[in-house]
């Protein structure tokens, strides 16, 4: 039984290094990562559960029950992978990103539309209602990942607390990226700078937001998952599939900044392989494309078996 939880835990922290991994990306969500490797319902009712009667079970129960009530051996679990892959990635994610952006985007593209399918799949009784909610999750994340950033030079301090807010919703939310949207808000280039300059201040805005954001957020996604399982599941797959515009492999640069002396890009525009601006890797692209779907397929069958 012990052997059993160790290999559970260790399963776990592997899911958050994934998910961190997504996270370090943007336009590539933990929350994609979290729903293709069946945590995301667990995850989302975890978290719901850290609140004001938490409280109460602590001084009545003790913090061992406490702890079992939110699940906490999960989360730290799957939180430490996060943790360890964002510190531990970045370098090597952001590197892929500067040097070989077609073939990571492919691998992700893959990965991302086979994830379409498995969330689809998951849907017992499709009818027109379910069908609709995944057209309209489709337009709002085609909507959202097609905005310009905004320019915000000197964000005050509850903008800070609103995009720390909004960001972790994205995130937690299957299909947008909350680094995307610290970008679309305007707000990326500035905490980035806060965070190599150590600026404590607005570093904690947007941690309160975050925080804020998470535990509100999530309770929210409970409800609908108690409420409107099949719905929500729809409009979701159609998060993920309508971000799939951002992370298309084939972009070019309309639009970039520099922040602390890196070049980011700030405005794409998707084109066939043939107009790309570089070298296109049509072989090595849709051979990488291929891996990320099989993936999903393989986690599918595993899932089954167990």
């Amino acid at each position: 039984m012990i052997t059993n939880d160790k290999n559970i835990i260790f399963r776990n922290f592997i899911k958050g290094i994934a998910m961190g991994a997504a996270d370090v990306i943007p336009g590539v969500s933990g929350g994609t990562i979290a729903f293709i490797t069946g945590i995301y319902e667990k995850l989302i009712l975890s978290l719901s559960r850290i609140d004001t009667k938490l409280i109460g079970i602590i001084r009545k129960q003790g913090i061992k029950s406490a702890w079992m009530h939110i699940n906490g051996g999960f989360l730290l679990s799957l939180f430490s992978g996060i943790a360890l892959s964002i510190v531990s990635l970045a370098k090597l994610i952001t590197y892929l990103i500067d040097t070989q952006p077609v073939l990571l985007w492919s691998f992700f593209f893959g990965l991302i539309t086979a994830s379409v399918w498995y969330i689809l799949k998951k849907i017992e009784h499709k009818d027109y209602k379910i069908y609709l909610g995944f057209a309209a999750g489709i337009l709002a994340a085609y909507f959202i990942t097609n905005q310009s950033p905004a320019e915000v030079p000197h964000p005050g301090n509850l903008y800070l607390l609103l995009s720390g807010a909004i960001a972790i919703c994205a995130m937690i939310l299957p299909g947008i990226s909350g680094s995307f949207i610290l970008v679309l808000m305007g707000t990326y280039r500035f905490i980035l700078q806060a965070i190599h300059h150590r600026d404590i201040v607005p570093l904690l805005w947007v941690g309160m937001g975050a925080v804020l954001g998470l535990l509100l957020f999530v309770r929210l996604l409970k409800m609908l998952f108690q409420s409107y399982y099949n719905m929500t599941l729809g409009i979701l797959a159609g998060f993920v599939a309508g971000a799939l515009n951002k992370i298309w492999p084939w972009k070019n640069v309309l639009r970039s900044v520099e922040i602390e002396g890196k070049t980011f890009p700030v405005k794409t525009e998707n084109v066939l392989p043939a107009h790309y601006h570089g070298e296109p890797h049509i072989a090595g692209a849709v051979l990488l494309m291929l891996l990320g779907f099989s993936i999903i397929l393989i986690m599918e069958k595993w899932a089954q078996k167990k």
